[in-house]
């Protein structure tokens, strides 16, 4: 994790992403025993969902600053910029770069989403 501050400051403890662990621990642990059925799905929907916002406040600055960084390294300043240049052919001859890219792209975003599958991959 990469905090600005590595004491918080101006914010006290607990952090964001530990209140969000602690709403998660409390869906999964005492409302999804305490429901059945389309409530108990909804709560596991939640819970997921408290769960990603968590990892995308832990995880989401480095990613932006580590994406802002390749898309630069291949000229580029933006993924539409870098859609329409994968799309017209002008990157064909760094394809290997371009491929790599997306690939960080695809598990940066997965690491937010659904870390599990970054893990199994």
């Amino acid at each position: 994790m990469s905090d600005v501050s590595a004491d918080g400051a101006p914010h006290d403890i607990p952090s964001a992403p530990e209140l969000l662990r602690a709403v998660e621990e409390f869906l999964r642990g005492e409302v999804m025993a305490a429901t059945d059925g389309r409530l108990a799905f909804h709560v596991r929907v939640a819970a997921n969902v408290v769960a990603m916002v968590a990892r995308e406040i832990e995880l989401g600055p480095e990613q932006r600053l580590a994406h802002a960084e390749a898309l630069r390294r291949l000229g580029m300043e933006s993924d539409k910029e870098l859609a329409d240049a994968i799309r017209s052919g002008s990157l064909d001859d760094r394809l290997d770069e371009v491929t790599d890219v997306v690939k960080q792209t695809v598990a940066a975003k997965l690491a937010v989403a659904n870390p599990d599958y970054v893990e199994r991959a």
